[in-house]
């Protein structure tokens, strides 16, 4: 079933941006976009039918937080996950609190973005095949697959998750083989940054070394997910 998306996010370009990112996504639809917290709120009073909110913090009207009260308080029990440049560690403890599901940090790249709602999407399908009463273990894989699962393979000293996920989703995504030089440009990062974690992909067996030839000089690595 496809996630209807509503977008909450007071900058023109940014609002733009992540509504056609969602629409980028394979199984999410943008339900709308809101420019103020007065405005979601008009949109979900309306009955229109919205699964997810991506919720910016700073709002021409209010704060975000402030905004899920309302919602909350008026019955919407739609999932909210933050999209923000708010780092402060007070107000993602205050997130967390009134159920704001995943958070994402501006800036980020579309393979950022992407990773967090594909992590949404596989929360929802377990939930929807769960059934009506859940075991102590299916209770904890549900929110393993919401909040990131605690058994997955520990990277080498220096290596974030995210970022891992966002150089794995540009080579899987990519459809053939990409140089770290192309990996950097696609995640944002630097091109030894993107070459470590591809080096790491290799050698755990998820992507195959290639050598590019062409040009001159030395032949090129080039990495392929497998």
């Amino acid at each position: 079933m496809t996630v209807r998306v509503l977008v909450v996010e007071d900058e023109a370009l940014a609002a733009e941006a992540h509504a056609t990112y969602t629409s980028r996504v394979e199984g999410f639809a943008v339900a709308g976009v809101a420019r103020s917290a007065a405005e979601a709120m008009r949109f979900l009073a309306a009955d229109r039918h919205v699964d997810l909110i991506l919720l910016d913090m700073h709002l021409p009207d209010g704060h975000g937080l402030g905004l899920l009260q309302r919602l909350r308080a008026a019955g919407h029990l739609c999932d909210v996950i933050a999209v923000t440049s708010a780092r402060d560690a007070d107000l993602v403890r205050h997130a967390v609190a009134q159920g704001v599901a995943l958070y994402l940090l501006k800036p980020f790249t579309f393979a950022g973005f992407r990773a967090k709602l594909e992590q949404y999407a596989a929360y929802r399908a377990q939930l929807a095949s769960a059934p009506a009463e859940v075991a102590q273990d299916q209770v904890d894989r549900l929110l393993g697959s919401l909040r990131g699962s605690s058994r997955a393979p520990e990277l080498p000293k220096g290596m974030s998750a995210e970022t891992m996920r966002e150089v794995t989703a540009a080579l899987r995504d990519a459809g053939a083989a990409r140089s770290a030089a192309e990996v950097a440009d696609a995640v944002g990062s630097s091109r030894v940054t993107a070459r470590r974690y591809l080096e790491h992909l290799a050698d755990t067996g998820h992507a195959e070394r290639r050598q590019r030839y062409g040009g001159t000089g030395r032949p090129q690595v080039e990495y392929l997910w497998r």
